[in-house]
Formats: structure tokens, C-alpha cells, sequence
């Protein structure tokens, strides 16, 4: 989905006050995130998203009821438009400063001490669960040899993952904990993305930062700073490295389905693919 065919679906769901042709885009990547007026529309890459986005709704509500900063919904339900996932939210405010580690820390903080909802079930964390899908949509264009490596590495960091005994309490996890999905409005910090809230190890939020801190180039005293607000450091943990494997494959294979389309993400997944052939944990990766 390019932004062209968003465009089309943003035009046929109707949800906006003026024409699709002008709302701005914010962001493409398995979502087109639209802005007009107080509104912001996210229209799903295909299909497959819909039960996604409804779920994405429902942590919306129970994140508003138990008083955690969190995007709100402008609408309550999830429409399919030609085969694609719409949902409304109400427009933040525009940001009063970029968000650092902590802030994200913070937020976490909170929603690790929630309960799990009781309205509606929360999934695992499927990490790795995208990585079939994101392959397929790559198509031809990436290394077949490439494509079967990963799904070796996959099958591998699963069955690793489920076999770890965490160090903290499993329960509801952000799922995504990174800097561009927290928004730092007038009133604070805000969680945005909620479609990957899940039910599982707490410990996959923090390895997040870690692996920014290794992989993106993240100084090492923002993690210190982002460890220090939550109050503890996963790479204390033995079960860190099988976690951060998991994640590496699952980025590594996101970039991909953006390579028919654009050949700076065919180069990003080359790069990346190439330095887990090599064993390298430091080879630097850019975010896509």
C-alpha cells in the first residue's frame, strides 16, 4: 500500500470533514496515519489488520478507564474499507519537545502495573508472528536465501522465547515500547500505537531500548536514563540475548515488505540480514 492507494480508502470511508486529497500524512508503514482538523485516521495495509485494529480500540478504552495517558478514539468501531483497516482517533496537539527514553520508561511504569482487562483478552506477544507476512509481501525482491534464513531464525528464537523463565511478573506490555510511540503533548507524556498490546513477558518492552542502544545509535546515557526512571536493567536478565534475537529477526524482516517499493529499504534489510549472518551485535542499522 502506498500513499496513493491510502488516499483512495481515506476518500471511501468517508470519516472526515473535507476531502482526503488534503489531510497530511503523518506516517506509512503497515499503517497510513492521516491528519485533518481534530481527527487522525489510520487505514491498514491489508486485511489481516482489521481484528488488529479493533483490538487496538478496545486497549484505547480500557487505557482511558484506568487513567493511563494513552490516543483516544474519535470512534468506537473498526470499519473495513476495500479490504482495509480504518480507525478514527481524536488529533493530539502538536508535540512540546522530542520524546526521550524515560519518558517511555515512565509510561511503562504504568501500564506494567496494570491488571489484565477483564472486557477483553489481551494476545501473547506475537513478535514473530509478522515475519511470514512481511516476507510474502517482499515478494522476489529480496534473497530467497535471504527469506529462508530468517524463517530459520524464527522457528529458532521462538522456541527459545518460550522456554524462558522471566524476571518480572508477566501481564500487559506495550508491545512496541519506542520513543516514536510515545507523543509528548502540553499535558505530558501519551501512548500512541496500541495495536501491539499483549499479554506477556514484561521484559520484551525493556529489551526494546536495549537493542536501540546497540543496533540505532541510541546514547548510552538516554538507556541509562531510560533504566534508571523504570528502575531496573533487562540486560541484567540471562534471558535478554534470546528476546533481542527474536526482535532483531522480526525488524530485519518488517524492512522487507517495503522493498518492492522503495530500494533504500531493500539495502536497510541487506544491511541488516548481512550483520546477523556475520554474528555482529554492533553493526549500526538506521530506522526505516
Amino acid at each position: 500500500m502506498d500513499e496513493a492507494r491510502a488516499r483512495e480508502v481515506l476518500a471511501a470511508a468517508g470519516v472526515l470533514p473535507g476531502p482526503a486529497s488534503q489531510a497530511r500524512l503523518l506516517a506509512l508503514g503497515e499503517n497510513a496515519v492521516f491528519a485533518a482538523g481534530d481527527l487522525a485516521v489510520k487505514v491498514g495495509r491489508d486485511a489481516e489488520l482489521l481484528e488488529r485494529a479493533r483490538r487496538e480500540l478496545a486497549v484505547a478504552l480500557w487505557l482511558e478507564e484506568a487513567g493511563v495517558p494513552a490516543v483516544r478514539a474519535a470512534e468506537p468501531t473498526a470499519l473495513s474499507v476495500d479490504g482495509h483497516p480504518v480507525t478514527v482517533w481524536r488529533r493530539l496537539p502538536e508535540p512540546v519537545r522530542p520524546t526521550e527514553p524515560r519518558d517511555v520508561a515512565v509510561l511503562l511504569r504504568l501500564v506494567h502495573a496494570l491488571p489484565l482487562p477483564s472486557s477483553f483478552e489481551l494476545p501473547p506477544r506475537e513478535l514473530l508472528g509478522g515475519v511470514e507476512r512481511w516476507l510474502r509481501l517482499a515478494g522476489d525482491v529480496i534473497d530467497p536465501a535471504d527469506a529462508a534464513y530468517l524463517r530459520e531464525r524464527r522457528d529458532g528464537f521462538a522456541s527459545a522465547a518460550a522456554a524462558l523463565t522471566p524476571h518480572l511478573t508477566p501481564g500487559p506490555i506495550h508491545g512496541d515500547a519506542l520513543p516514536r510511540n510515545v507523543h509528548v503533548g502540553p499535558d505530558g507524556p501519551v501512548l500512541i500505537d496500541l495495536e501491539t498490546f499483549s499479554a506477556d513477558l514484561r521484559e520484551h518492552d525493556l529489551v526494546v531500548m536495549a537493542l536501540s542502544r546497540d543496533r540505532y545509535g541510541l546514547p548510552a546515557e538516554a538507556h541509562d536514563a531510560f533504566t534508571a526512571a523504570y528502575g531496573w536493567d533487562v540486560r541484567e536478565w540471562e534471558g535478554c540475548a534470546v528476546l533481542r534475537g527474536a526482535r532483531e529477526t522480526a525488524s530485519c524482516a518488517w524492512v522487507a515488505q517495503h522493498a518492492p517499493s522503495n530500494p533504500k529499504a531493500l539495502a536497510e534489510f541487506e544491511r541488516r540480514v548481512a550483520s546477523l549472518r556475520d554474528g555482529d551485535p554492533e553493526v549500526r542499522w538506521y530506522p526505516f
